[in-house]
């Protein structure tokens, strides 16, 4: 569905939210069949990128995500403050009857989502990564096991990970998992049809996560990733 509507919101045929939709999901989901994996194709390019998140005393965040897209942005660099230019032009295509056709003032595809959430119970929370088509993927990972599985932040975003499809540095359409995952597991998921790759125990082809919660009572929780050389600082 994002290849088939997600584009400048400008030039969006359908409200985003309606992708969300309960009905929507619920049909996707009956399409998955846990028996048998279904075929996959991905279209992800190489990219550079880098997520950090902040919160103040008062609550305020912000999750930031900076990316030149590929490691050397358009090889344009500012002369004044030695700033390269980012390249995401290349998501245009030069066909005009293309979803994501070269217009002027038109804004180009992305994979860029840095994620921050709020919840009832006061609580708030910034959190996210890079990796291309492998972002929401890792996004889900971190949010599902702290938030619906309780685990410490730091637990949340060192436990292994997967990733299906292609990434930074990695030219496979793979199911990639860490080599961590349970053997019984890897087994189970090559039995199901899925094209597994087994990756380092800590590799950053599935992202450099990076979150934080902050509670109602105003406690911070940081987590960083050890598969990067990212931090957790508080000042």
């Amino acid at each position: 569905m994002r290849d088939a509507y997600v584009t400048d919101p400008a030039y969006m045929t359908v409200a985003a939210e309606s992708l969300l939709s309960t009905s929507r999901l619920d049909a996707l989901a009956k399409e998955i069949s846990l028996p048998t994996a279904l075929p996959w194709s991905g279209a992800a390019k190489t990219g550079d990128t880098v997520w950090m998140g902040v919160i103040d005393a008062n609550g305020l965040a912000a999750s930031f995500i900076q990316s030149i897209y590929h490691e050397f942005g358009s090889g344009v660099v500012l002369p004044t403050t030695g700033l390269n230019w980012q390249n995401r032009g290349a998501s245009f295509s030069l066909n005009p009857k293309h979803l994501q056709a070269l217009q002027p003032r038109k804004k180009p595809f992305h994979t860029l989502n840095p994620a921050a959430a709020r919840f009832k119970d006061g609580r708030s929370m910034v959190y996210g990564t890079m990796g291309g088509d492998g972002q929401p993927q890792t996004q889900a990972a971190v949010f599902s096991r702290a938030i619906w599985f309780g685990q410490p932040l730091q637990q949340a975003v060192s436990a292994p990970r997967w990733l299906l499809g292609r990434t930074w540095g990695r030219g496979s359409d793979t199911l990639k998992l860490e080599s961590r995952i349970p053997a019984a597991t890897v087994a189970d998921l090559k039995q199901r049809g899925h094209d597994v790759e087994l990756l380092a125990a800590y590799d950053e082809s599935t992202g450099h996560a990076g979150a934080i919660i902050r509670y109602d009572d105003g406690v911070l929780e940081g987590a960083a990733d050890p598969r990067s050389d990212g931090c957790v600082a508080g000042y």
